[in-house]
């Protein structure tokens, strides 16, 4: 297969997004995990920008990345200074990074209201900087900015940009949409009006295309761009960069690696892009996009059950690609328009026999309907469905049985608060009290039931609560209204998820604890109960 170059600008552009701020030691990782999945070219930014930056090449050269090759990033020369004399441009050859790539203005706009400079007086900055870089023994790819504005307004002024560029030995002629405003038919056409002139002239420089989201069209322009001839992407993991984003190499490299046909990252690759995409996420501190394509953890969902019919019989009926080929997985998500087959599957991943009553589907699909009518929502609550289906078919066992519980909060003339919850609990033949003090009523009453349970319960010190989620369901009730309680769980190794719902929210959030405990407890016991998200 023909090759397609990935350069990842995720440590520059994406870094330029609002609110997304990465530490040193951060960014050294993402360095590495990229390199890990064979990118070919990870651009650190700019050596002389700031301290951080500085430190990162230090601390880059110091790796083995492998076949990845890191790129320090500039601009041209400065206006009326000889290419040696210009800071950046030595800081760009001081620097140990293989690959020095600079950015030059094109569109005519620019000259006039930014650089202020003469058109021959660009060509020049363009020329003289590459061959500088050239001549100190770089490898270097100039990115032609505002590329496909300065096109459309004066073609032959675009294309002396980038003769400009070969001449002074450019290796890769990047065609930036630099403000994301053009379309996918425009950039087709002028990518292979671009690459046709080059060609005619007899200038073999390769081309490639970097492109901004402003339109939601980075991807697909990208794409269109590579049909046209361009055999170098940029853009960035999941997309991050300034207003909108850049092209996002975590849609990208499957899509042309399985959609047209090419080669790009190392062998496997390709099956770690959902687990790059997610930690990259984590990270930086942001949510994972559950609705990303290829690598969200909805990208391959199905709830409605014509759809979960078809993928019951072939999975190619409503899925474009296999999920493992790019490390994600298939979910049938459980809900009031979930079918008899995604009962029936889950059911026997549950260790169900479905076939010893044939009313067991229809008794729980009516009771989900129920349910999700009164504000249960099983699709993200997928230990709570398993207790369900178990409690449904009669083989449910729980941990514990409730006899009550109270909860007590005082509050004194300083303002302090202290919470007491008391449970009374059945557990093998026996009655169990326990009172305990926490930091509001659910911590309370966990502490309290975890109190009643010690020594007595194997594996429930291990099972820690990581997220609780309430939502008000019927906002016009005021504080009468129903809520809905979503406790995710964790014993060190895999997440779950439980959910409770009701017009009390402590009840509520009863209701998600014990399913919490009772689920994460017997799947201890038995590593193989379904549901669990592994982590």
């Amino acid at each position: 297969m023909e090759r397609v170059l990935l350069y990842d600008t995720t440590l520059r552009d994406g870094m330029q997004r609002e609110g997304l701020s990465l530490s040193v030691g951060e960014q050294l990782q993402v360095a590495l995990r990229l390199s890990g999945i064979g990118m070919d070219v990870v651009e650190a930014g700019f050596p002389s920008s700031n301290p951080k930056d500085s430190q990162l090449f230090d601390l880059l050269e110091r790796e083995d990345l492998g076949d990845t090759r890191i790129a320090a990033f500039g601009m041209t020369r400065r206006r009326n200074t000889a290419p040696g004399d210009d800071p950046g441009l030595r800081i760009m050859v001081e620097c140990f990074a293989p690959v020095a790539t600079i950015v030059g203005k094109t569109w005519d706009l620019h000259l006039r209201k930014v650089t202020k400079v003469s058109r021959e007086e660009n060509l020049a900055m363009i020329g003289e900087s590459v061959a500088f870089l050239l001549g100190e023994g770089k490898d270097v790819f100039y990115d032609a900015e505002h590329f496909f504005d300065a096109y459309a307004e004066h073609p032959d002024y675009a294309l002396e940009c980038l003769r400009a560029a070969h001449a002074g030995g450019a290796s890769w002629l990047v065609l930036c949409d630099t403000n994301g405003g053009t379309l996918p038919e425009e950039i087709a056409r002028y990518v292979r009006e671009a690459t046709a002139a080059l060609a005619a002239a007899g200038l073999a420089t390769p081309v490639a295309i970097h492109c901004h989201n402003d339109c939601d069209l980075a991807v697909a322009n990208s794409l269109a761009a590579v049909r046209q001839g361009a055999r170098q992407v940029q853009g960035t993991i999941n997309g991050w960069g300034e207003r909108c984003g850049n092209a996002n190499l975590i849609s990208i490299a499957p899509s042309l690696a399985f959609k047209m046909g090419f080669d790009v990252l190392r062998p496997g690759g390709l099956e770690e892009l959902t687990m790059v995409s997610h930690w990259a996420a984590e990270t930086a501190n942001l949510p994972p996009d559950a609705w990303a394509p290829y690598v969200g953890a909805n990208a391959f969902a199905h709830k409605g059950g014509m759809h979960v019919a078809g993928m019951v019989a072939d999975p190619r009926t409503f899925e474009h690609i296999d999920p493992a080929l790019v490390g994600n997985e298939r979910a049938m998500k459980v809900s009031e328009l979930s079918g008899r087959h995604v009962v029936l599957a889950r059911a026997r991943d549950a260790g169900i026999d479905v076939e010893a009553d044939p009313d067991l589907a229809p008794r729980i699909l009516a009771r989900i309907k129920d349910l999700e009518h009164t504000g249960y929502h099983f699709e993200v609550a997928d230990a709570s469905f398993t207790i369900l289906l178990e409690r449904e078919a009669g083989v449910h066992t729980p941990v514990f049985t409730l006899e009550s519980f109270r909860v007590i909060t005082e509050r004194d003339e300083t303002g302090h608060v202290v919470t007491e919850a008391t449970v009374r609990l059945h557990h093998e033949g026996e009655r169990l009290v326990a009172t305990a003090e926490g930091n509001g009523p659910v911590n309370a009453l966990d502490t309290a039931l975890r109190q009643a349970l010690a020594g007595r319960v194997p594996g429930i010190d291990a099972i820690s609560l990581v997220n609780f989620k309430v939502r008000i369901l019927d906002e016009g009730h005021g504080t009468d209204a129903t809520t809905r309680v979503l406790i995710d769980s964790t014993d060190g190794t895999s997440t779950w998820s439980t959910m409770g719902v009701g017009q009390n929210l402590i009840a509520a959030s009863w209701d998600a604890l014990v399913d919490s405990l009772d689920y994460g407890v017997r799947r201890a016991a038995v590593p193989s109960t379904a549901g669990a998200r592994e982590g």
